[in-house]
């Protein structure tokens, strides 16, 4: 049985949506370095890195937009993390909302109706991931927003019961730009019938009309951090209060990649 059976969802005709293989060459902070080397001669040593992020962008826009929407936030923030910035494995079927304001092309990660209930490709959708997940492993936890972010936070639940992402690691951590919860049924029957377990960052817009959602989806998160801000469905720039907390939720998730750095052990004579 293919994961899109377990969906039980149609799929779009073929080659409607072709899908992408994930791009390579996506580490956006390779003016950083990747890894710190901690120890002396004649000890372990242990190779610290930063935590690397897979970031999902909004509905039909791109990784490179994504990329640039971030440049928003702080270097003080943006040296702490590896950021990668995939493109969604389908091609825009229709008007994009970044259409004047950044070039093409522009892409979606699946595809609704206009209910926002029925679904085409989200298992292939799911399975783009884990393929960039697996290339660029390790890969700690995920960044997302819109349409990225409403996909993301529902895959803590899915893969807790072996549903996607068998083949990589847990997903450690989430920060959730204008998140929401999956409508369609089966999916949201099996997504949030157990809480978001990992550390998990919220940002809520005043003026975002997907406010709402997002703050229903914060029930369904385990001690879940809260960036307030004043826009709306936006990525927003990050005021004192806003940039204390995300520096509290980079600590936290340091952490846990910590908790995972390499040691290696010198033969000592």
């Amino acid at each position: 049985m293919s994961r899109g059976s377990m969906f039980d969802m149609s799929a779009a005709p073929p080659n409607r949506f072709p899908p992408r293989s994930c791009p390579k060459n996506l580490f956006v902070n390779s003016n950083h370095s990747r890894r710190e080397i901690i120890g002396s001669e004649g000890s372990d040593t242990i190779i610290k890195r930063k935590p690397r992020i897979l970031c999902l962008h909004g509905f039909r826009t791109s990784g490179d937009i994504f990329r640039t929407q971030m440049k928003k936030w702080p270097e003080s923030v943006l040296e702490k993390l590896d950021l990668f910035f995939p493109d969604a494995p389908f091609l825009c079927n229709g008007k994009s909302g970044v259409e004047g304001i950044f070039d093409l092309p522009y892409f979606e990660w699946f595809q609704f109706n206009k209910e926002y209930k029925d679904y085409e490709n989200f298992d292939v959708c799911v399975e783009y991931i884990e393929e960039c997940m697996i290339k660029h492993a390790p890969i700690d936890g995920l960044l997302e927003f819109s349409q990225g972010a409403i996909l993301s936070a529902a895959l803590p639940g899915l893969q807790a019961k072996g549903i996607v992402l068998t083949r990589v690691p847990k997903i450690g951590f989430l920060a959730i730009i204008s998140g929401a919860k999956l409508k369609n049924k089966a999916l949201a029957e099996k997504a949030y019938s157990l809480p978001i377990r990992c550390p998990s960052l919220h940002f809520l817009g005043d003026k975002d009309f997907l406010k709402p959602y997002g703050i229903e989806l914060l029930k369904s998160a385990e001690n879940p951090l809260v960036i307030h801000h004043l826009k709306g469905h936006t990525i927003p720039r990050l005021d004192d209060e806003g940039l204390e907390t995300m520096l509290k939720f980079i600590d936290r998730i340091q952490k846990i990649v910590s908790n995972n750095e390499d040691v290696v052990t010198h033969n000592h004579k």
